[in-house]
């Protein structure tokens, strides 16, 4: 491996590849962060199934027939220009493509194995088409690829679901493979904006590490994600938004539907469920990758172009509270997030609950008010609180932005937190801090908690930090049947009264009473045919 590592440093002195566009790593992760929002795509032969990529190797789709699917992959109306035209016109300021899934199919003339697109139908290029249309029309690109491999008989785990252990296998020769393989990548199709490995599994902080240190020695300023096994330069919150964090960087990965790879007549996410995960991500000083999966003949379906070009258009209106800004001061919530650069707070108010928006003071003089078009917005100080009311008429169904004009630097202003969002607790957790996932306001499965295998009873609490008058609970179970009795308590003054009870909660279940005014609901689980698992819990507050 060091007399490889030789002969590309060799080859990229001799081809002079890498004029840096960067001087640093830190100046690269500067530029990603002001970015914000980039464009993820999930692509390959599977799409001809429909099914989720990899995932159902083993499962739905038969291995055999899984791996035979390239034969009669061929994406006649794939148009790399229109893809990086699409990701433009949506406002996204670089694209990430799964090169290479745990499926182990290559996207790129990798001549490191013949399971790769040259070998189909189609018989071009991928990677290269799409690296260059992106440098033709200013799009920096990077390049998903998976650390572990279902396919490569070196990689010791297997289908279904990464869960088989082979026989016989050889982690070594396997590293050298993937290094090979990204160094075909950043040679070929660089200089990459970032390397975004996923699914590590039997790489450790050290194995992983090294992939690192080698990806640096080929171009130095490239930023890498944390899923090598060691830590890299971000974080990866999957299917949720990550929390404020003013210290590490991080990327929420998300999909415009339920799956990462092309689902037949999917279902895609409101314009409103879409901006609110990008607002929340820059909010929370985050990146927010939102995911594609283009239909086996190469293209992007309709239905999410159109929702790609209407989060385009609301950006460029709205974009200066998002490219550019920090997250914070406020900490971000179901109804209130912000954002903020210069001497500018950028307020969003994605929900209003009354007329009026309440929340803590800032620590700095505010000179002045306005919507972004300009127009004042009148503001009231008093009791440490400031207050804003808006008319009906002049809000804005996505966001209503308000635009906080300070006499200090907003980076200087310390986290503040206006009690806006929840706090769960659980009486077990099949992983540490899963609890937390009752409250993120995502339904996605990745993004549930669990009891540990064995438990059939547990509680839940939701403290929503401050009392509230509320007149339904919604909770979203992730297996739909298992738990089989259950009730729902709300906390008055000592006591814990019952408001609702019974056998079965599904997808979805809404209990509706009387309104009343309390901090703590709790659910009980009673019983269940196997461990319980819930999505989400969540309450209706009204005025």
């Amino acid at each position: 491996m060091k007399k490889y590592i030789l002969v590309v440093a060799i080859c990229l002195l001799q081809l002079g590849l890498f004029a840096q566009t960067f001087k640093t790593k830190e100046e690269r992760l500067a530029w990603w962060q002001d970015a914000r929002y980039g464009m993820f795509i999930h692509w390959g032969p599977i799409s001809l199934k429909g099914t989720e990529i990899s995932w159902s190797r083993g499962n739905q789709v038969p291995v055999d027939v899984y791996d035979s699917l390239y034969k009669s992959f061929n994406p006649i109306h794939f148009n790399a220009e229109e893809w990086v035209s699409v990701a433009k016109a949506a406002g996204m300021k670089y694209i990430v493509l799964t090169t290479k899934h745990h499926d182990g199919f290559c996207l790129w003339d990798t001549k490191q194995t013949n399971y790769n697109i040259m070998q189909t139908p189609f018989k071009r290029d991928v990677v290269k088409e799409l690296s260059e249309a992106c440098k033709k029309q200013g799009m920096p690109f990077g390049a998903y690829y998976s650390t572990c491999d279902w396919y490569h008989p070196d990689f010791p785990l297997t289908s279904p679901g990464g869960k088989t252990s082979r026989t016989t296998s050889n982690l070594d020769a396997y590293t050298s493979y993937l290094k090979r393989q990204i160094a075909e990548l950043m040679l070929n199709y660089g200089p990459l904006a970032t390397l975004w490995f996923d699914v590590p599994q039997k790489f450790d902080a050290v194995r992983g590490q090294s992939v690192i240190d080698f990806a640096h020695i080929i171009q130095p300023d490239i930023i890498i994600n944390n899923r090598t096994g060691a830590k890299g330069d971000y974080e990866t919150p999957e299917q949720r938004v990550g929390k404020l964090q003013m210290e590490t960087p991080w990327e929420t990965c998300m999909t415009i539907g339920k799956q990462w790879n092309y689902k037949p007549n999917e279902q895609v996410k409101s314009l409103k469920q879409c901006l609110n995960g990008l607002i929340l991500s820059a909010a929370g000083n985050g990146n927010f990758l939102f995911n594609v999966g283009p239909s086996p003949l190469g293209v992007i379906e309709a239905d999410q172009v159109a929702r790609l070009k209407e989060m385009g258009g609301w950006l460029q209106k709205n974009g200066e509270s998002i490219y550019g800004t920090n997250g914070g001061p406020y900490l971000p919530g179901r109804n209130i997030a912000s954002t903020r650069k210069g001497n500018v707070v950028y307020l969003h108010i994605l929900n209003w609950k009354n007329n009026m928006v309440t929340l803590p003071a800032l620590p700095a003089k505010i000179l002045g008010a306005t919507l972004l078009n300009g127009e004042k917005v009148a503001f009231k100080l008093a009791n440490n609180n400031l207050s804003f009311q808006i008319p009906q008429a002049k809000r804005d169904s996505i966001s209503t932005i308000i635009k906080l004009q300070l006499d200090t630097l907003a980076i200087s202003l310390p986290l503040i937190d206006p009690l806006d969002d929840y706090i769960a607790t659980a009486s077990n957790v099949a992983k540490k801090n899963q609890a937390d996932l009752l409250v993120d306001r995502s339904k996605d499965n990745l993004s549930k908690w669990t009891t540990v295998d064995s438990v059939r009873q547990a509680w839940i609490q939701i403290d929503l930090r401050k009392p509230r008058p509320i007149d339904a609970v919604i909770i979203n179970e992730a297996n739909n049947s298992h738990i089989t009795q259950f009730t729902i308590e709300y906390k008055n003054g000592r006591e814990w009264v019952k408001i609702g009870e019974g056998n079965s909660i599904g997808e979805e279940l809404t209990t509706q009473f009387k309104k009343i005014t309390t901090q703590f609901i709790r659910l009980n689980i009673l019983d269940a045919s196997k461990a319980p698992a819930l999505l989400e819990i969540d309450v209706h507050e009204v005025e």
